[in-house]
């Protein structure tokens, strides 16, 4: 009887630890409204197949992020030049033109709600929408 419960147990946590996997894979995805840190709405950017559209706020900053819900990409409302990127292999490549691009790993955490960029200048971007305290 022991071992029963002992293998049904170790069956429950095996379920439940692929289960998380998956989870993560699943939001493990560049696609979508990204901001930089929480407290500085002034930027976001939204992933949609294939184009980095860059959009600014200078509206007050307690309305940026009501602002940003209503956007989609390519909505006319984002800057004029966009960014052609790829993501393959966890590597964020963006295009920004003139020769030069951004090529940078990228850690997902908080269940994909905000990922490390790591560059020169390494830094967090966060998606709208998640909280990740």
């Amino acid at each position: 009887m022991k071992k029963l419960i002992l293998i049904l147990l170790f069956i429950t946590f095996q379920s439940c630890s692929s289960s998380d996997k998956e989870d993560q894979t699943i939001n493990n995805t560049i696609e979508g409204k990204w901001t930089f840190e929480n407290n500085n709405l002034n930027t976001m950017y939204i992933f949609k197949d294939g184009v980095r559209y860059t959009y600014y706020c200078v509206e007050d900053q307690s309305d940026c992020y009501s602002l940003y819900n209503t956007y989609e990409a390519g909505d006319g409302n984002h800057l004029p030049t966009t960014n052609p990127y790829t993501f393959k292999n966890g590597i964020l490549t963006v295009d920004l033109h003139f020769g030069n691009e951004l090529v940078a790993p990228l850690t997902f955490e908080c269940n994909g709600g905000k990922v490390f960029v790591e560059s020169l200048n390494p830094y967090y971007l966060f998606r709208l929408g998640f909280d990740c305290n």
